[in-house]
């Protein structure tokens, strides 16, 4: 496995380069956390206090659980690990912790609760995951699912208030939002980074920009992307525009123009982040320390770069006329 393989092996899934295009192994360790498991089902059960869930601030995948978890105010019920920015070829680590171990599951490294579930687990060791804390098994990393779970199965013990993430009368348009802003927002960073020939990087491009200029537009004439009322699609695509200018701009080529230079995303993006629970869950060093030093195929000096210049997140933004 290359440097740039093994760059992707923890974040999200796991790269592959067939025909020299970024592709990401979606094969997750499916098992839910439900209300009510049924026979046969691979799923086990709500529990407040029992899950740890398992989430590097610098990873996109990671953040959405992050900031599901902090809008429905589930912190007391499910406790938070959280490795350091980077990670060798083994494994994330728990680095900022006091000697070096999860606090609560005792361990290194989150390598070893995937492997109390199967010693003989050979998929990407990624985050976020849910981990057992009884048994120390990773119960999932299906990091999509993790979220709608969090808004559907666990409403008993959501804050007093907190929004509806998932509205069931929405559903269908917003699963062909998110399923779009995934191909072509999400992973289309992704692809026009570890784009292995120029016609890769070209096509991926062009993908990319295609898909930003239809969020500009349809956010243009409403302030989220389903209307009045904040929604796990705004999640995430917020986790890749919190991103773009410190990172996907430059590290990955998506430089057509900044974030800040779209008026509408711009002022979109930092309604988000001015919204708790989505600002204070980003850390704008961990995210470039990570892409930087990990990424040694595009960044082999894995030198950090002082900017851009992130102060105007906190600008006002106007999108309060939308509503």
């Amino acid at each position: 496995m290359s440097n740039q393989e093994r760059a992707e092996h923890h974040q999200g899934g796991v790269y592959s380069s067939k025909g020299n295009l970024f592709e990401r192994d979606t094969r997750y360790i499916t098992t839910r956390i439900v209300r009510q498991p049924t026979p046969g089902q691979d799923a086990v059960a709500v529990e407040p206090g029992r899950y740890r869930l398992i989430a590097a601030k610098a990873c996109p995948w990671a953040n959405r659980a992050l900031i599901v978890r902090r809008l429905l105010g589930l912190e007391e019920v499910i406790s938070v690990g959280m490795p350091g920015p980077t990670h060798d070829a083994d494994s994330w680590t728990f680095g900022l912790d006091p000697d070096g171990l999860d606090p609560v599951l005792r361990i290194p490294r989150i390598k070893d609760a995937y492997l109390a579930r199967d010693p003989h687990y050979s998929r990407g060791i990624t985050v976020p995951a849910i981990v057992d804390v009884t048994t120390g098994k990773v119960v999932t990393n299906d990091y999509a699912q993790i979220t709608l779970d969090f808004s559907t199965e666990w409403t008993e013990f959501h804050r007093e208030g907190a929004p509806d993430l998932y509205p069931e009368h929405l559903r269908e348009e917003m699963d062909a939002v998110m399923k779009r802003i995934f191909t072509e927002v999400n992973n289309g960073v992704y692809r026009c980074g570890f784009a292995g020939t120029q016609e890769a990087y070209d096509a991926a491009y062009d993908r990319l920009w295609t898909a930003l200029d239809w969020l500009e537009e349809r956010l243009a004439r409403q302030r989220f992307l389903m209307g009045e009322n904040i929604t796990e699609a705004d999640v995430r695509l917020f986790t890749t525009l919190v991103r773009f200018d410190a990172v996907y701009h430059g590290h990955f080529k998506c430089n057509r123009n900044k974030l800040a230079e779209m008026p509408v995303l711009w002022g979109y993006a930092r309604d988000l982040y001015q919204t708790p629970g989505f600002g204070d869950t980003v850390d704008f060093q961990q995210i470039k320390e990570h892409y930087y030093v990990v990424h040694t195929d595009l960044n082999p000096l894995s030198i950090i770069p002082k900017g851009p210049d992130l102060s105007g997140w906190l600008t006002p933004h106007g999108r309060e006329a939308l509503s």
